[in-house]
């Protein structure tokens, strides 16, 4: 990687922390802290949200009907999921341990935690649970799957490509094969 796009990535880490410091204010304002990994809200800010709940009668009401028939094709992506989270999960407890990387931690992709929220009723929370599961699920398979790539093919593509995992970035340019074979080593040493 050049030293302009080595500076440009410090950069990004930078703001990326800036926008968590912010986020952590905004979580101040919003009347809600951290302790432990949970959120806890204050005591009003919880009675204020239960105040805002919305029964189900009034939430169904005004859904179309096409929308909940085609629930059961929605909620029956959840199989495709589970079989994607135990085959990917057991992929890296493998592979992993043969090449000596690293292993993503699932708990840091798959969080669930909206459906504690008391102003949701109990549809809007299995939503809320469904899609936390299912973009955790995809956010840790495509972790795994980046470090695999860095392992073995750490080269980007010709072509842009559109949100590349966090670690492409920092990938050898496409037709660098002198960079290539001096740099592979080094490439899978940063997973240990």
């Amino acid at each position: 990687m050049s030293d302009a796009i080595g500076r440009l990535v410090d950069q990004l880490h930078k703001i990326e922390d800036e926008i968590e410091h912010r986020l952590d204010e905004h979580r101040a304002r919003a009347g809600y802290r951290l302790h432990k990994g949970r959120p806890v809200f204050e005591p009003d800010v919880l009675e204020q949200h239960r105040r805002l709940k919305v029964g189900l009668l009034a939430y169904l009401w005004p859904i179309p009907l096409l929308n909940i028939a085609i629930t059961p094709v929605i909620y029956g992506m959840i199989v495709p999921l589970v079989l994607l989270d135990l085959s990917i999960s057991v992929y890296q407890q493998i592979c992993f341990r043969v090449w000596g990387i690293s292993r993503a931690v699932r708990s840091q992709y798959v969080v669930i935690d909206r459906h504690q929220l008391a102003y949701l009723n109990s549809i809007q929370k299995l939503n809320c649970v469904y899609c936390g599961y299912a973009n955790g699920v995809l956010a840790y398979a495509r972790e795994i799957i980046g470090r695999t790539e860095q392992y073995w093919c750490p080269i980007k593509h010709a072509t842009k490509i559109r949100r590349p995992h966090d670690r492409y970035r920092g990938f050898l340019e496409y037709g660098d094969a002198e960079g290539y074979r001096a740099q592979l080593e080094a490439f899978r040493r940063k997973l240990k």
